[in-house]
């Protein structure tokens, strides 16, 4: 029986949604976040020891990242489901956004929520100006612009695609659903193209996303 190792509001919530797709059986051991420091518990690190989820166990597998997760189990379960033909071009752009969703999209994003938290944390009066117009000075200058040109490729690419690795529903699209959730919450000044929004409300009414949503818990991006 596979084990996923499951965090509340994290990349984890994609592994189960692909589970649920593949219709798969699979237990579930749930973590909770620190609510001051929103990070994992230090629990985690008993079955990782980077101590982050989600963490799959599968007999004497023990895999962490989503990515190589979604992958393992495309290859082990799903029996040629959610995966492009090899060698077509679906099959190019299927590699391209497996790896392109935390390898170019996710870093900006992280990035952003960075600076953000830091304009609006807590801190003594004298330093608070010098740390927003540092943060203003990233954002603007570097953060912001490269976003933009991210949402306006994955916007342009939805205008050709109905999915991400071309006309079929792929595992490319659960890779990609984090980082595009992330920037439709909160990339929202930076002007969201609609066919993201559309995109994201397409996966969020697949029946498989919503069982996943039920037995995973709290997840503030659906």
């Amino acid at each position: 029986m596979i084990t996923i190792h499951h965090l509340n509001n994290s990349r984890s919530q994609r592994v189960l949604w692909l589970l649920e797709e593949l219709e798969q059986p699979y237990e579930i051991v749930k973590y909770e976040r620190d609510p001051k420091t929103m990070l994992a518990p230090k629990s985690l690190q008993a079955i990782h020891p980077l101590g982050k989820s989600p963490v799959l166990v599968d007999g004497n597998a023990t895999l962490a990242e989503s990515g190589a997760i979604l992958e393992y189990l495309i290859e082990t379960c799903a029996k040629g489901r959610f995966v492009p033909p090899a060698g077509s071009p679906a099959a190019r752009d299927y590699r391209y956004f497996m790896h392109y969703a935390e390898g170019s999209l996710a870093p900006f994003l992280l990035l952003k929520l960075i600076f953000h938290r830091i304009k609006t944390s807590p801190m003594p009066f004298f330093v608070k100006p010098i740390a927003r117009k540092i943060a203003d000075k990233v954002c603007g200058d570097f953060v912001d612009p490269n976003l933009t040109r991210h949402l306006a490729f994955l916007g342009d690419h939805l205008e050709k695609h109905p999915w991400f690795a071309g006309d079929d529903f792929t595992a490319a699209d659960i890779q990609m659903s984090y980082p595009v959730e992330s920037a439709v919450a909160r990339a929202k000044d930076l002007g969201v193209p609609p066919q993201l929004e559309a995109w994201v409300a397409k996966i969020h009414a697949r029946a498989a996303f919503q069982r996943a949503l039920v037995k995973g818990g709290p997840y503030e991006l659906a």
